[in-house]
């Protein structure tokens, strides 16, 4: 699996567009990073990313998040939220409570077990991301986010852009 990520980036040669190869290194280190996070969570913690991500959305939300809000933000079908809160309701880490007012709608929000079983999680989720970049310094860091942040806005332009030229 490590082959495969490091050949996206190989693909690509000096005569492809400087954008190109660097879209691939961006690509690249971030499977990289996500596969470090993933058997990280599943050695040390016996959990899933998808488990890891819900759960951070409920610590975000104290006060919980109706089912459809959470596939909303995480990005996938109802069924995998679904399927997720199952285990983790089983395992005590999250209760679902009915939403009042509305007999269809369910609330899910961390249970203290859960939201303990979050901090320790989220504590070394953090150190595995500040180990991804331990080679840059401070400067580089700061450069770094920069860039990328210019990156970010202008794919923000563009995608308005296009939303108001379909509009």
């Amino acid at each position: 699996m490590l082959t495969d990520t490091l050949d996206l980036e190989a693909r690509a040669h000096s005569e492809h567009a400087q954008e190109l190869r660097l879209w691939l290194r961006l690509l690249t280190c971030s499977q990289l990073i996500e596969k470090r996070v993933r058997g990280g969570l599943r050695e040390q913690f016996d959990t899933t990313l998808p488990r890891f991500d819900l759960m951070a959305q409920l610590e975000r939300h104290p006060e919980g998040l109706k089912m459809k809000e959470l596939s909303h933000r995480l990005m996938v079908t109802g069924g995998n939220v679904t399927g997720i809160t199952d285990q983790l309701v089983a395992e005590g880490l999250v209760e679902r409570m009915a939403v009042e007012g509305d007999r269809r709608a369910f609330l899910v929000r961390l249970t203290p077990a859960g939201r303990s079983a979050f901090e320790h999680m989220a504590t070394q989720h953090e150190q595995w991301i500040v180990e991804a970049f331990d080679g840059l310094s401070p400067r580089d860091l700061d450069s770094l986010h920069k860039l990328l942040g210019k990156v970010k806005q202008h794919q923000l332009d563009i995608n308005q852009r296009i939303v108001t030229e379909a509009e």
